[in-house]
């Protein structure tokens, strides 16, 4: 008699305490959300928003996949004012007989290893994509590649790194040699 009075008394705080227990363990376990992940230079290009007709020419060239990769890479990504300046050439690349042209140029703006602007100092030779050799030094304190000015330096990206740079860098036509 006293074991069932003590069942019907404690019989519904018992149930109580072991939901409200296992509604707590429930939100303990709640899954935070994921850190977003980190994003590669076609995506920190994307979302730039003066690097429009970059990211759609590395498209159009079959780029994209390539600076997806692992890297590390660096990329000297001209503005959508740089190509401008291309004027009337620009329309011409966009054409498809001209594709490898444009990937020769577009693979002039990449490095395959990470190189950090932001504290450089004196002349750095480094080569391209192409085995052209690009000049990065500073005069009158401002970074330079070639003729380009660096307009942004060392934007972050989950496989290197992306410079925004005010010139496109043209590679060195190679002359084929004559007899």
């Amino acid at each position: 008699m006293f074991a069932k009075s003590m069942l019907r008394r404690w019989l519904p705080l018992a149930t109580i305490l072991v939901l409200a227990g296992g509604i707590g363990l429930g939100w303990a376990q709640e899954k935070k959300p994921e850190p977003p992940q980190p994003k590669d230079i076609v995506v920190v290009a994307k979302d730039a928003s003066n690097l429009k007709t970059f990211c759609k020419l590395v498209e159009s060239a079959g780029l994209a996949e390539t600076l997806k990769g692992k890297g590390p890479f660096t990329v000297f990504a001209p503005s959508d004012e740089a190509f401008r300046k291309l004027g009337k050439d620009l329309d011409e690349l966009q054409k498809p007989e001209n594709k490898a042209k444009l990937q020769r140029i577009l693979k002039n703006h990449v490095l395959e290893t990470r190189v950090s602007l932001a504290d450089h100092k004196g002349v750095k030779p480094v080569r391209s994509l192409t085995g052209d050799e690009l000049k990065i030094m500073v005069v009158n304190d401002v970074i330079m590649v070639g003729p380009a000015k660096v307009a942004k330096v060392d934007v972050p990206a989950s496989n290197g790194l992306v410079h925004v740079i005010d010139t496109v860098l043209l590679p060195v036509e190679k002359m084929d040699k004559q007899p």
